[in-house]
């Protein structure tokens, strides 16, 4: 699915946190938004999910305008920083969760939980609780979570800023592979330069509400196109 947002404004208690977005981004691309806390990233990440409601423009999801669709109608995964597992339920019954409240028969459900287990390697450990996980684990079982329903778009809030370094670095490496494994439409949320080199293949800065700059890794260090990017990519 492919996402494009036109001239999108968003303001919270008179302050502007996003001033006329513009962003195309291409199916099947990972894209990081990338920027200073308070930049606005994971406010357009929250009003492409629809949890929140944009004061001007308009969001297209594969040419179809979305702005006022229902959550529960974009066809969209999220994952929060937090995990947000179900601390009742065990890693399998985490998993299935959506399926089952979209009422999907057992056997179809207990054969997509496998194959996302195996793709999380937690084969192993489908019923255990999230609080014998590790950080790792857990977020891997958000993002398996997220997927099982099929998403059309996944949409990623700084996954891996509650994890020590060495796990993040880790959990770099396994999500690109895991997109390249299943090539879902992803926008990627950090304030991390290196998170975004090293994940995404396309980058956006943002700065202070604005778009400043979009473009590959390999652009954006041989051309930045202001001082705050160069500043903000340490070059």
């Amino acid at each position: 699915m492919s996402i494009l947002i036109e001239n999108l404004s968003k303001q919270f208690n008179q302050k502007k946190v996003l001033n006329h977005i513009n962003l195309e981004i291409q199916t099947g691309f990972l894209v990081a938004l990338l920027g200073p806390s308070g930049s606005g990233k994971s406010t357009l990440l929250r009003i492409i999910a629809g949890f929140e409601k944009p004061n001007e423009g308009c969001i297209w999801l594969s040419g179809k305008k979305a702005t006022n669709i229902k959550i529960q109608d974009r066809q969209l995964g999220f994952v929060f920083q937090d995990y947000a597992l179900f601390p009742h339920l065990t890693v399998f019954e985490n998993i299935a969760f959506g399926m089952n409240i979209r009422k999907m028969a057992y056997q179809t459900i207990k054969e997509r939980v496998q194959e996302l287990l195996q793709l999380i390697q937690l084969e192993n450990e489908y019923n255990k609780y999230p609080f014998q996980l590790s950080g790792g684990q857990k977020q891997r079982v958000a993002l398996a979570r997220a997927l099982a329903i099929e998403p059309t778009v996944l949409l990623l809030d700084e996954p891996f800023g509650a994890l020590d370094v060495r796990v993040r670095k880790d959990l770099r490496f396994w999500l690109r592979q895991f997109h390249q494994e299943i090539p879902v439409t992803t926008l990627f949320v950090t304030h991390d330069q290196q998170e975004a080199m090293e994940i995404a293949n396309e980058i956006v800065i943002f700065e202070d509400g604005h778009i400043i700059q979009t473009g590959f890794a390999k652009e954006l260090i041989e051309h930045p196109s202001t001082t705050f990017v160069k500043n903000f990519l340490d070059l």
